[in-house]
């Protein structure tokens, strides 16, 4: 029999033992580079809407001392400033080295073109010296890497993986990860065979249209939710195009990306329906599209809804 003292003792033990603080250190990979830490992060930065929601979905708000890239772009609902909290915006657009240091952060979650430009003045180089690690959104690793795998949900998952890997919260990521897995097998039993829809997503532009290439997780949604990106073979994760091409490709459907909670959305398809050669494709002629929001076509915690979304949208007969 073991005396109740050691039968504690061995139990506060194991129990110490099974925590996160006895699973530093931890290396994850950023865009092909490991990325070590020996304790997690407590004064985090995270830039944009999409990541800033991975972050709360994991609940980090108590390690985030600030956030960048928000007011300068998007208009934000009450449950995103409800999970913001206190947490401060220290720019409205692309933040400084100096935004940063100025709050004393030890760990930035950024990505090429969502914070961060290849070349410029914050990188994960520049920010190296200020004792500053740099997580790197893996879809837009592309833009220095063009060796990368196709889109696929993995972008999402990885990137949740990775921050909770970072935070000592693997078990909140498997389980967001898991729950995220079984709605998108539901949806997918709904659809069935139902596939091959040709889709294009329209962002922006007018002489030359802004769109999701190989690379960019819509492209990866739009095939979850039973159709085909007709710019899946444009070499790049977000990029223009010409209005041409998507014309000849007559997309069947449209994904319109909603900047401004509805106004956007109307803007584009007036626009397409404007459009001399446009005006005359399935999609635009038979008013067949979804609008979604930013958030939900970069990765991000809204990813796996808005593939609801487009499949409703796309085949109401399955729902």
């Amino acid at each position: 029999m073991i005396p109740r003292t050691l039968a504690v003792s061995a139990a506060l033990f194991a129990a110490l033992f099974s925590t996160s603080a006895f699973a530093f250190p931890v290396t994850v990979d950023s865009c092909g580079q490991p990325l070590t830490f020996d304790a997690a992060p407590k004064r985090m930065v995270v830039h944009d809407i999409n990541m800033s929601k991975m972050a709360f979905a994991l609940g980090l708000q108590p390690e985030m001392v600030g956030v960048t890239g928000i007011s300068g772009w998007y208009k934000t609902d009450d449950v995103f400033k409800k999970e913001q909290g206190a947490i401060p915006e220290l720019a409205p657009k692309y933040p400084t080295v100096e935004n940063l240091v100025a709050v004393n952060a030890d760990f930035f979650f950024a990505g090429w073109y969502y914070g961060m430009k290849p070349g410029g003045d914050v990188t994960p180089d520049t920010l190296s010296p200020h004792g500053i690690k740099t997580l790197v959104l893996t879809e837009s690793c592309v833009h220095l890497d063009k060796n990368r795998p196709a889109a696929s949900m993995d972008l999402l998952y990885g990137d949740i993986e990775k921050l909770g890997t970072i935070f000592g919260k693997e078990a909140e990521a498997k389980t967001l990860v898991d729950g995220w897995k079984a709605q998108l097998a539901d949806i997918q039993a709904k659809i069935g065979d139902k596939t091959g829809t040709r889709v294009f997503l329209f962002d922006s532009g007018e002489d030359k249209p802004f769109t999701a290439g190989k690379f960019a997780i819509p492209t990866a949604m739009i095939a979850a939710a039973g159709g085909e990106n007709i710019m899946a073979d444009m070499e790049t994760s977000w990029g223009t195009t010409d209005w041409e091409t998507v014309a000849t490709r007559n997309p069947q459907f449209l994904v319109l990306l909603d900047y401004q909670d509805g106004a956007g959305y109307k803007k584009l398809l007036d626009f397409l329906k404007a459009h001399p050669a446009m005006k005359e494709t399935d999609a635009v002629k038979n008013e067949r599209f979804v609008a979604l929001r930013y958030e939900e076509l970069t990765p991000g915690p809204d990813n796996v809804a808005a593939i609801g979304k487009i499949a409703r949208a796309m085949h109401p007969e399955a729902f």
